[in-house]
């Protein structure tokens, strides 16, 4: 009854926070593309939201590991509502400096809604863990696709309403995530991770005593027991690199299809069908995951985000129709990695390390985002999409190629 709670609350925020997340994250790359008249520049828009996931993963991770998982979402919601009124000042007097610090604010919402993923675990029973993170990743499936198709009509709302050009859909981000945050603090209650260590002793002899010492606490613990744990730091390695192809052919292909003369409309329905390849499916992931083993669904991922790349790469500015197929896979791809290598992760470590490591892991795995961001920038702004599609194909060949020659022999995977 507590773990069917604890989800419904979290799927609740995840799509207030999908809507927000996804509505800022359609315009940013544009808006700063059009405030600073450089396509190079463009790329650290994506940069920008992507090292604040990063910045604040390992706070989130230690706010959970001391007041648990409530008092860490809330931090994270909360920055991402600074960082929303930090944007709407920057785009009202059109600093693109001031935009990307506000963006790297607003990013917080993404470690907030990954910190949710690992959330739904605690409580789960044995051979439900993907399940159970599955379907918190899939309720933002409903905010995440709205909110780029929500771009358009709220920017007419807000110039109606006397907003600066460009604030409409960054002032429905700031709604959005106070509705997470407010979702959080009322309803996540008990705290799952808190539950779930009152209850170790009695289930699990090898876990600590309450009140006892628990390890794992810092980044250098959690790095120790990757380190010792080969399921744990494959899994982590696979979350990372799906997560750093997805995020850059995606934040570039507005600027891309932007170069095609297409309208916020038609970027917004090609996102839509991105988001949804990466949340709709959630739950058959998590049962594919449970049902035929963690590493084979990221080997499969893997094939995926490899399709896309030939897809989406291979694309011009006018190929709407081919850029929309190859995001669509590009999403799928990225939720094999995330939930099948989430759930490996959490059950290859013990309860006590869990927000530590977890906490490394969304670190980890935002810095090769941000990074991977970045350098799209740089490569589409030098070279070509293209260019960019052929480097992330070769990559996820290469650690696909790895995980199948380097199995990972656990009763999960």
């Amino acid at each position: 009854m507590v773990q069917r709670r604890t989800l419904v609350v979290l799927s609740v925020a995840q799509i207030a926070s999908g809507i927000g997340t996804a509505v800022g994250f359609t315009l940013s790359s544009l808006v700063v593309a059009q405030l600073s008249g450089s396509k190079t520049i463009s790329g650290l828009a994506g940069t920008a939201t992507v090292l604040g996931a990063a910045l604040l993963a390992l706070p989130t991770a230690r706010t959970s590991g001391k007041g648990g998982r409530r008092a860490g979402l809330a931090l994270a919601y909360g920055c991402a509502l600074v960082g929303c009124v930090i944007i709407l000042a920057a785009v009202t007097v059109r600093s693109w400096p001031l935009l990307l610090g506000g963006l790297v604010l607003f990013g917080s919402a993404g470690a907030g809604s990954l910190a949710s993923r690992y959330s739904a675990t605690d409580l789960s029973p044995p051979g439900h863990t993907a399940r159970h993170l599955a379907w918190v990743v899939w309720a933002a499936t409903i905010g995440s696709v709205a909110g780029p198709n929500l771009a358009e009509p709220v920017e007419r709302l807000g110039r109606s309403l006397g907003l600066a050009p460009d604030t409409g859909p960054f002032a429905l981000s700031l709604i959005a995530f106070a509705v997470a945050l407010v979702v959080i603090l009322a309803g996540l209650r008990p705290d799952p991770l808190l539950l779930a260590r009152s209850l170790a002793p009695a289930e699990n002899p090898a876990a600590p005593e309450k009140g006892g010492p628990r390890r794992g606490g810092t980044p250098r613990t959690a790095w120790r027991t990757l380190r010792r744990e080969p399921g744990a730091s494959r899994a982590l390695a696979a979350i990372a690199v799906s997560h750093t192809a997805m995020v850059s052919i995606m934040s570039m292909t507005p600027v891309h299809l932007g170069h095609g003369g297409a309208t916020y409309s038609v970027i917004g329905i090609v996102l839509s069908l991105h988001i949804a390849g990466m949340y709709i499916l959630s739950p058959v992931v998590g049962w594919l995951s449970d049902r035929i083993g963690r590493v084979r669904v990221l080997v499969l991922g893997m094939g995926f985000l490899l399709a896309a790349a030939v897809l989406a790469g291979g694309a011009g500015p006018h190929d709407v129709a081919r850029v929309a197929a190859g995001l669509t896979l590009l999403g799928l791809g990225w939720s094999c990695g995330l939930i099948s290598g989430s759930a490996m992760l959490s059950e290859a470590v013990r309860l006590e390390d869990r927000p530590a490591v977890q906490g490394v892991s969304d670190l980890l795995m935002n810095v090769c985002g941000a990074v991977g961001a970045a350098l799209a920038g740089v490569v589409v702004g030098t070279l070509s999409y293209g260019v960019l599609g052929t480097a992330v194909a070769v990559m996820v060949t290469v650690t696909g190629a790895w995980l199948v020659l380097r199995p990972v022999h656990l009763a999960s995977a």
